[in-house]
């Protein structure tokens, strides 16, 4: 079987999977592991590299009313490749090219392949598309890797039972601020956290900064969706002259952290394994040596405060 990828997070899966051979195009946003560097790559979208928050907002919000998808898919590259399977999503065109303009493409193709829609809202979801893509391209693998996505659920389950329930606010934007959705509010509930303003198993959604700072939130992870490390550190200034300008402020200041958006909140694949741990060590001081000692400060996350 010969898949393209259009996902990053679907691309994630096929190499858990085992399909690295059968994996034959990906997008441009395809970056983990590193030898998927090596496939061909099948989208491109306009250069937003350096841009301010805002200014990638109103970007993105206006060639999504001008041409539905924020990406171009390369039909040459698509054609020359003959995919059997194609993996994309119709939940967010900001993440992906617009499933209607992929099926239209490949009805123009000489054989023309099965477009897969991956549409994930919850945890359990995105654990439901890795069995799925396992029975679509008939891996052996998908029972392993779901069985330890599910026992390093368990283990933070156990690790945090008992302890108190932080009140939490995740933003996975910063100018203008949007409130998590989807999965993570979930992610933080198992996680031993208690949300504030979060949208869950829904889209994330734009709030004022006086709901962030009526929120009271003791702990606030920003995790820009896309956004590394490094490029968080840039929004944290943001957050916090937006903060300071809203009505009222915080009767405690929150502890703030940074986390790398793009390598794992915003990926519904396997590495929301790693989003739960992240979740949990920065949500428990009692803890956060267990979960935390595995990743790289400065790399994976950051303590601001």
């Amino acid at each position: 079987m010969r898949i393209v990828s259009l996902l990053p997070s679907a691309t994630e899966i096929c190499y858990a999977l085992g399909l690295e051979n059968q994996l034959v195009g990906v997008t441009h946003e395809c970056d983990y592991p590193e030898r998927v560097s090596r496939k061909p790559r099948v989208t491109k979208s306009r250069p937003m590299v350096g841009l301010p928050s805002r200014e990638i907002d109103s970007l993105v919000r206006s060639q999504l009313d001008d041409a539905g998808s924020l990406y171009a898919l390369d039909f040459d590259m698509l054609s020359a490749l003959e995919p059997d399977l194609i993996l994309t999503q119709r939940l967010c065109t900001v993440c992906a090219v617009s499933i209607d303009q992929v099926r239209e493409m490949t009805k123009r193709l000489p054989k023309v392949p099965q477009v897969e829609n991956l549409e994930q809202r919850t945890y359990g979801e995105v654990l439901e598309t890795i069995r799925r893509v396992g029975v679509l391209t008939a891996s052996p693998h998908s029972r392993e890797v779901l069985k330890e996505m599910r026992d390093r659920t368990e283990r933070v389950k156990r690790a945090v039972k008992g302890l108190p329930k932080p009140k939490a606010l995740v933003l996975e934007w910063v100018d203008p601020p949007f409130a998590s959705g989807h999965w993570i509010p979930e992610l933080v509930e198992i996680a031993g956290g208690e949300n504030t303003v979060a949208f869950k198993h829904a889209p994330s959604r734009e709030v004022t900064w006086d709901q962030v700072v009526a929120s009271q939130a003791e702990i606030v992870i920003i995790a820009a969706c896309g956004f590394d490390i490094r490029r968080q550190r840039q929004d944290v200034k943001i957050f916090w002259e937006k903060v300071r300008a809203a009505e009222f402020g915080f009767a405690v200041v929150p502890e703030v952290w940074i986390c790398d958006g793009s390598q794992y909140f915003s990926r519904p694949g396997p590495r929301l394994a790693d989003t739960l741990e992240l979740l949990a060590g920065i949500l428990h001081r009692e803890i956060r040596s267990e979960f935390l000692g595995q990743y790289q400060p400065g790399k994976d996350f950051e303590s601001i405060t």
